[in-house]
C-alpha cells in the first residue's frame, strides 16, 4: 500500500472509533493540515522563482565599465 492509501485508511479508523472522542481526529486532521499546507506553500514557492525575467542586455554595464575606463584614462594623463 502507498503512503497515502495508509494514511487515509489511518484518519478514516481514528475518526470512527467514538470510544476516544472526536480530540483525537481532529489532532490527526491537525497533523495531515502541516504537510499538505507545507506541500502549497513549496510549490507556490517553485513558482515563483522559476518565472520568468525579462533579460537585460549588457549594455548598460559595458557602457558605465567604458566610462570608467575613460575617467581612468584621463586621470593618469594629466599627472
Amino acid at each position: 500500500m502507498t503512503v497515502v492509501t495508509k494514511t487515509v485508511n489511518l484518519l478514516i479508523t481514528r475518526l470512527q472509533s467514538l470510544e476516544r472522542g472526536w480530540e483525537d481526529g481532529m489532532a490527526v486532521l491537525a497533523w495531515l493540515l502541516i504537510p499538505l499546507l507545507t506541500a502549497i506553500g513549496a510549490g507556490l514557492w517553485g513558482v515563483w522563482a522559476n518565472r520568468t525575467r525579462t533579460v537585460r542586455g549588457d549594455g548598460p554595464e559595458l557602457d558605465g565599465y567604458a566610462r570608467f575606463r575613460e575617467a581612468m584614462e584621463r586621470s593618469t594623463s594629466r599627472t
